[in-house]
């Protein structure tokens, strides 16, 4: 694992058509021009000297991008295996594009332990208008998995269905910044929120998002050697609860095709309508390698019944064998956009684990099929080594829907990348309307995926963004500017009504899934739309107070920057919060 690609706006010129990747090939995260964009600046890497790091013993796995202490500017938060992830805020400069001087490395946890993270995402947990952040380990904390001078013997998974001896999760509450030339920024961990079996799950991805309309984002962990774990927030601002919730299990339903109760090895998560009610559903990537370990991936699909979360039932049911998304391979990044604009939603995946000419399924489902006892001895595990080859030769599956069902189109598209793939990233690079993507390869070079289709039906692309100080919402054509300061409404949620009745809704993205990170501006198809119909638009979000705000407004397709309003409105603190440590800065 480390293959990893973020795509967001670094310079500042409006654009998401910066990209930051981590290349396994020499354990660095890079920083860059998109491919095919203007050389605005010379790439560069994030040192996190002066503070500890052994490259021996660490490596980078993935990043978040986005602004972490509140000015303005686009910060990177970068986790690793081996230490604690590290934030990388960016001091104000008069250079015309980013450079590693202008970021300063800031430790975001206490501790000096050992992780091993393999999963973050910012999401505002608590409802204080403030982006929290959410790190899921895999090893366990203070294992020495890159050490080839330690001894004694890591510990693998216990079950390859029933593992809860991993690293730990962790709660992150924003609490505090400053900026300037020695910008900085402060978390409260907080302790005692998940339950066991949520907090020792081998995560591979993250996902949060609002999935019953009260604007407090809930939280799908996508564990390997399984269940993955949804959480329905019960969070108000000082005070953080998360409650497990699972899906029903029907006569004829496999327990391991139940929301919460699989067996399988989540490795990604997404989420969007692919039923086209208006309401957000899960496209999860497991292993689905035939004549191997053949499970399923998940297409949840919403039921309607938000109000059974309270009653500890997750409202989804499964259909990803009748729409066509259950099998294609050893899956990882599960990404879903809207490509053509059509107003459908296309299903993209990463695959692939080793790339090789010797095929070793036989010896890992011998493993797979072997006693549980067995498994956390590394000992016990096959050698895999150069050459050998698992599920290294599929293609990424680009699924676009046909009826009812999706079928892959990726052979037809000539996506065949040269290695095997860990994340995906989607961003409209160039401000066309028409979504490019980004792919991240282990052991070989990521490529840039820049969209050229012709005859694409129009779209509706907006940057939600929170101003700085309180001011009105406003709305205005085209990109954001040096005269639209502020930071992506991480959370913030658009619900789109097109001409035929239909509604499109999304949310402001913080980095959900395995190791592709997406802009968080939002992007919908509108398909056969004529050029200027006035589009009714609702937007709901959290301003800086935690107030939950609403909005309606009528803007023609294209793209508009909007700057969500607030006031100083001071929300009331609750009982027994005295400080504003305490409140994660709610009365900021």
């Amino acid at each position: 694992m480390g293959a990893a690609v973020a795509l967001h706006d670094l310079d500042g010129d409006g654009l998401p058509n910066d990209v930051v990747y981590v290349d396994t090939r020499t354990d660095r995260v890079i920083l860059a021009p998109a491919p095919g964009t203007p050389d605005r600046y010379e790439p560069f890497t994030l040192d996190p000297n002066p503070l500890h790091y052994e490259p021996a013993t660490m490596a980078p796995m993935g990043s978040l991008v986005g602004d972490l202490n509140e000015d303005g500017l686009a910060d990177v938060l970068v986790y690793y295996w081996g230490r604690t992830p590290v934030a990388f805020l960016r001091r104000p400069s008069r250079e015309t594009g980013p450079a590693r001087s202008a970021f300063a490395p800031r430790e975001v946890s206490s501790t000096s332990d050992r992780w091993f993270t393999n999963a973050a995402t910012l999401a505002d947990l608590d409802g204080d208008g403030h982006a929290d952040l959410v790190v899921a380990n895999y090893f366990p904390d203070g294992s020495r998995i890159l050490d080839v001078d330690t001894r004694g013997t890591a510990s693998m998974q216990r079950s390859m269905s029933r593992a809860f001896n991993s690293g730990e999760k962790h709660i992150f509450i924003w609490s505090d910044a400053t900026s300037g030339g020695e910008p900085d920024v402060r978390f409260r961990e907080e302790a005692g929120v998940l339950d066991d079996s949520t907090l020792y799950g081998w995560t591979l991805a993250v996902g949060a998002a609002d999935l019953d309309g009260d604007l407090l984002p809930e939280l799908y962990f996508a564990n390997d050697f399984g269940p993955d774990r949804l959480l329905h927030n019960r969070s108000h601002p000082g005070s953080i609860r998360f409650a497990p919730v699972e899906g029903r299990r029907g006569l004829t339903t496999p327990s391991s095709k139940v929301l919460g109760r699989d067996s399988f090895k989540g490795m990604g998560v997404d989420f969007g309508d692919l039923n086209g009610d208006g309401l957000l559903d899960l496209f999860v990537s497991n292993i689905a390698t035939e004549f191997a370990l053949l499970e399923s991936h998940f297409a949840f699909i919403s039921t309607g019944e938000a109000g059974s979360f309270r009653e500890g039932v997750a409202p989804y049911v499964d259909r990803s064998e009748e729409l066509g998304l259950s099998r294609s391979g050893w899956g990882w990044e599960a990404r879903l956009a809207d490509f053509d604009n059509d107003g459908d939603l296309e299903a993209l995946q990463a695959v692939g684990f080793m790339k090789g000419d010797v095929d070793r399924w036989p010896e890992l489902q011998e493993l797979a099929m072997g006693h549980d006892e067995l498994l956390s001895d590394p000992g016990n595990w096959p050698r895999f080594a150069s050459g050998d080859d698992l599920s290294g030769g599929r293609r990424n599956p680009f699924f676009v829907r046909f009826g009812g069902r999706f079928v892959d189109l990726s052979a037809e598209l000539g996506l065949a990348e040269p290695g095997v793939s860990r994340g995906i990233a989607t961003a409209d690079v160039d401000g066309d309307g028409r979504l490019d993507f980004a792919v991240a390869n282990q052991w070989a070079a990521s490529t840039f995926h820049h969209n050229e289709s012709t005859g694409s039906d129009a779209f509706l692309g907006l940057h939600l963004r929170l101003p700085l100080r309180p001011e009105a919402t406003s709305a205005r054509t085209g990109h954001p500017g040096p005269d639209t300061p502020g930071r992506p409404a991480i959370g913030a949620e658009a619900s789109v009504a097109l001409p035929s009745g239909r509604r499109l809704v999304a949310q402001c993205d913080g980095g959900n899934g395995h190791s592709g990170k997406r802009s968080p501006d939002l992007h919908f198809g509108l398909g056969p739309v004529t050029p200027g119909t006035l589009l009714s638009i609702t937007l709901r979000w959290r301003d800086p107070n935690g107030q939950v705000r609403r909005e309606e407004l009528s803007l023609p397709p294209g793209w508009h920057t909007v700057q969500l309003g607030w006031s100083e409105l001071k929300r009331a603190i609750p009982a027994g919060v005295t400080s504003r440590t305490e409140m994660g800065g709610v009365d900021r």
